[in-house]
């Protein structure tokens, strides 16, 4: 097994969070425990899932399988967007806390504020009760833009330890970015190399060849020292073990510079102020 020397961030709240995971978006359940098990032998101690992904049962069932101690692995849930209201929140907790069958979740997001649906302050309060309730270590929110954050901090009494949002090198969010840090909030970036998009990017292909790494490989390094906590997924283990394989080197502030330059506003997913579906 590698060893694992992936560092790890302090939250708001003391709890530390590896800043690299492994991510299961898209990937299929009966394909999840097999994933999952390849990440941890590779060293990563971080999964991020959700209730909309399905495959939470199978995620916790590789912990379990893993012979790894509970408390080496960080796992990370986002409550879905059909459970707002605070008392069908509360239950979908439950079942989410009985699939994975590993205890209290680690870190426990809102999935989507959902702003046309329903008060996402309300949802927030139940996330909050759900908390000192002992059924996570830490909770967050998952594309919270600048003014839903600033309701809940007049509205609401926990910080979010986390924001979880689209970041990648033609989305730097640098305003949210430096809000989230200003806050206390730590950014998380989903989608961090534009679910493939920027692989052939000829400013990354020509960063990839000057320090003898893969675009992707630059794309995630690029992520770490901007102190972003970054989860990329894939199933094959060899594309597993290269993404890990980050922290024997590093990016110039020039060849950084380069890559915040390729910013375009440019998103794979929703705007977060326009997407209202359920369950989305």
């Amino acid at each position: 097994m590698a060893e694992n020397t992936v560092p790890e961030i302090p939250l708001n709240n003391g709890v530390r969070i590896p800043q690299l995971g492994f991510g299961v978006y898209q990937i299929p359940p009966a394909e999840t425990k097999a994933a999952v098990l390849t990440a941890l032998e590779a060293g990563y101690r971080h999964i991020d899932t959700a209730q909309m992904y399905g495959n939470e049962r199978e995620v916790g069932e590789a912990v379990r399988e893993s012979g790894l101690d509970r408390g080496e692995v960080f796992v990370t849930s986002k409550l879905n967007n059909d459970a707002h209201d605070p008392q069908v929140a509360r239950e979908a907790t439950a079942r989410s806390i009985d699939a994975l069958g590993i205890g209290p979740m680690d870190l426990y997001l809102v999935h989507w504020p959902m702003p046309a649906v329903g008060d996402y302050t309300e949802t927030w309060r139940a996330m909050e009760r759900l908390y000192e309730d002992g059924h996570a270590r830490a909770i967050g929110v998952s594309n919270f833009h600048i003014p839903h954050l600033q309701r809940l901090f007049a509205e609401t009494e926990v910080v979010p330890a986390v924001n979880q949002i689209e970041v990648h090198p033609y989305l730097t969010q640098e305003p949210l970015r430096a809000f989230n840090a200003e806050h206390g909030i730590a950014t998380e970036a989903w989608a961090p190399i534009a679910q493939g998009q920027v692989l052939d990017d000829p400013v990354l292909v020509a960063l990839a060849a000057e320090v003898g790494r893969s675009v992707a490989q630059v794309v995630l390094r690029w992520h770490i020292q901007r102190d972003n906590i970054v989860f990329p997924k894939s199933a094959t283990a060899s594309r597993v073990a290269e993404n890990r394989d980050i922290f024997d080197f590093a990016l110039s502030d020039e060849q950084l510079a380069r890559i915040d330059a390729l910013n375009a506003d440019r998103r794979r997913g929703p705007n977060p102020d326009e997407f209202n579906l359920i369950p989305g």
